[in-house]
This record gives C-alpha cells, structure tokens and sequence, in this order.
C-alpha cells in the first residue's frame, strides 16, 4: 500500500515540474501546496488552512475567507511562473517514510522541544506585565499552556507508539493492523485539528499577531514567536496530515 502511495506522489511530482500554470477551483488546497511548495507562504498569508482543513477545494475555502477564488488562481499562477519547482522542494513528497519521519522528529519536535518552554517564559512575563490592562493576555496565557501541553503529549506519543507502529506495518502490512493504524491516525488528526484551533484562537485575540504601540521588547518578542510557533506548527501538520499519513490510509 505505501509503496503505490509511493508511486503515485513520485508520478505527481513529475507532472508538477512540467505544469505552467493550471490551478483550478476544484483542486484541493493541500494538493496545491505538494505540487508547488512556495503556494504555502500565499496561504499562510491569505489565513488559508492548508494542513488541518486542507482537504477542501480551492474555492470553497476561499469563500470561507471571503475571498475570490480566480484571484487566488491568478495568483498561484503568477508565483508559479517566478518560483520555479526546484527537485529539493518536493522531496519529501517521495522521501521514504522512515527518512520523513526522521524529518519530522528532528525538525518539528526538536523546535518543540526547545522553543515552547522559551515561549512559554515570554508569555507568562507579559500576562503577568500587562495582564491587568490587558485581559486578552490572561485569555493568551491560558490558551499557550494548553496548546504547550497538547503538543508535547502529541509529540511524545507519535514517538514512543505511532511512527513505530507506521514503520511496523510498512514493513509487516495486515488487515489487522491497518485497522488499528487507521484508528490511530483519526485520532492524530484529531488532535492537530485541536492545535489548529487553538492557534486560530491566538491569532484572533492577538489582532493576527500585532502588538499595541506602546508594547516593550519582550512583548513584542512573544508575539513574533508565537507566530513561528504557529508557522511551524502548520508545516508540520501539513507533512504528517497530507504527505505521511495517507500512505496508509
């Protein structure tokens, strides 16, 4: 099964490097984003879901942002046109999944790891600063450490049980354990959709991440690494929801 997977993202991938231009209504906003990587940034700054909620055609999430859908084409075309496909761009899409997984661990948990107890000290200094004139800090504060929780629990379980038991059945495929793998990944997926809310909640109380004029350094630090937090957070979902899990699905 991963290996028709496989197969399938490496034709993909070929046929991205030949097309111009082309992108349509109907195309879903996480495939537009394997087929041409650079279309994330677009996304990312257009407020478009392409991880969690990137199973969606085009048009459709464009109306939900209230945007013209030919616009966005017009667009995507024009960047396709500047940003040509380099081989690198899309290798994950025909990586192994060991060699994907190796990625994911050592880039996106790694930063984890690392920055959310960094993050964590920037914004319980300004709830404590700045909360009393500001209530939307308190609600910040308490949203960060959920999403803190969340997504160091997530982390730890993907490594200590699910990637191994995705390389399990990679090397072992049964209708037992696809079933429970299947099982597995809904609840995966659940829980990025979980995260995604909650960071679309930050956004929102944060003004998209702008702070007040009269905010110090670490004010406005907090927010500028809140929004890489988010940033990252979308790529690695992207690569676990549209490029990982659906080879065995």
């Amino acid at each position: 099964m991963e290996t028709k997977q496989l197969n399938d993202s490496i034709s993909d991938s070929k046929q991205a490097q030949s097309v111009q231009a082309g992108f349509t209504p109907d195309a879903l906003v996480r495939d537009i984003v394997l087929q041409f990587p650079k279309a994330a940034d677009y996304f990312k700054a257009k407020r478009i879901d392409f991880c969690c909620g990137g199973a969606k055609p085009l048009a459709e999430a464009a109306a939900e942002r209230g945007l013209d859908h030919e616009i966005i084409i017009g667009d995507l075309n024009k960047l396709f046109e500047e940003y040509p496909v380099p081989q690198e761009e899309i290798a994950w899409n025909t990586a192994p999944s060991e060699e994907l997984i190796d990625h994911i661990i050592n880039k996106h948990h790694r930063y984890l790891r690392e920055e959310l107890p960094l993050i964590s000290q920037n914004v319980t200094k300004v709830y404590r600063v700045h909360g009393g004139d500001s209530p939307h800090l308190v609600e910040l504060y308490n949203l960060f450490n959920i999403l803190k929780e969340d997504l160091l629990e997530h982390t730890a379980k993907e490594e200590d049980d699910e990637f191994p038991k995705l390389l399990t059945y990679a090397a072992n495929p049964s209708e037992e354990g696809l079933t429970s793998l299947r099982e597995s990944l809904s609840e995966l997926e659940s829980e990025h959709d979980g995260a995604g809310d909650i960071l679309r909640k930050i956004r929102s109380i944060t003004d998209d991440f702008t702070p007040p004029a009269h905010a110090c350094t670490t004010y406005r630090l907090t927010y500028a690494r809140l929004e890489e937090l988010e940033s990252m957070t979308f790529e690695h979902v992207h690569l676990e929801n549209n490029i990982l899990f659906p080879r065995f699905q």
